[in-house]
């Protein structure tokens, strides 16, 4: 009678994990062809497609203009080196705080201390030695080769960049900083402050022609526009608008006899392509 009973309940767990396993099974195939309804009548990856592109341009005149200029200094320590270049740094601060430029807009660049080279010959007491003359005259110094490598000195240079938000005033800054006794005023450019709206402008319209396009497309052909299979984008996205250093130390000298310079435009290109499965 025991072995009975231990039967027994050895064939119900068997059975109880038979009905598990069974129902796991069921569950995962409906979960399956749920997931296929979406996919019904669709090829996995469709051959019946068209392929067209649409490109637009967006131009806008600069906003923005930024340059930067470098403040150098000697010494013969890179204290004293220090010591020089600062009143210049701080009459070129104060100038552009003076004409509205916030002091977000003011970063520094750079800052380097480099020392100076110069050569010393060393004497060659040896050699010195064996020319005095016979009479006991002081013989002339002679001199050994190479010449020994000696720091003379030190320069620091401080480059101080500026963003400037009214173009118009880019000219006079300019001239004003330079008039001031910097060394150097280079990269000017002018740019587009906001240029990721006229990167997505410029894309947004592209897509417009060329789902125009397709559209047309598939009407000619007397067919359907299914699902986007793919999409590409190619920006000519130019860089902002140079000008070199010989056009802006015109003004350098006299901030009164500043440059005249235009800020030109920007263009922003976007040709896309897209590919529909047509049916």
């Amino acid at each position: 009678m025991k072995n009975y009973f231990e039967d027994k309940k050895g064939v119900m767990f068997a059975s109880s994990v038979a009905i598990v396993l069974l129902a796991v099974f069921l569950f995962t195939q409906i979960i399956t062809n749920l997931k296929a309804l979406d996919t019904i009548g669709e090829q996995p990856n469709p051959t019946n497609i068209i392929t067209v592109s649409g490109t637009s341009d967006v131009s806008a005149p600069a906003d923005t203009a930024e340059f930067s200029f470098t403040i150098t200094g000697d010494g013969k320590t890179v204290a004293d080196a220090q010591a020089k270049a600062n009143p210049v740094s701080k009459k070129a601060l104060d100038y552009l705080k003076a004409q509205g430029i916030a002091d977000a807009d003011i970063n520094n660049g750079g800052y380097n201390a480099y020392p100076q080279y110069g050569t010393e010959q060393v004497a060659c007491p040896q050699v010195q030695t064996m020319m005095a003359p016979a009479n006991g005259a002081a013989a002339s110094p002679v001199y050994c080769p190479p010449s020994q490598q000696v720091i003379t000195g030190y320069e620091v240079s401080q480059t101080i960049s500026v963003k400037v938000h009214d173009t118009s005033k880019a000219g006079t800054l300019l001239g004003g900083v330079g008039a001031l006794g910097v060394s150097n005023i280079s990269g000017l450019s002018f740019t587009i402050d906001n240029e990721d709206s006229l990167k997505n402008q410029a894309r947004s319209q592209a897509i417009d022609k060329a789902r125009a396009q397709a559209e047309e497309l598939a009407k000619e052909l007397h067919v359907h526009l299914g699902k986007i299979t793919s999409f590409s984008e190619q920006g000519n996205y130019p860089g902002p608008i140079m000008y070199a250093k010989a056009m802006m130390s015109g003004g350098a000298a006299d901030s009164a006899s500043a440059p005249s310079i235009p800020t030109g435009s920007n263009k922003i290109t976007s040709t896309v392509s897209i590919s529909y499965e047509i049916r």
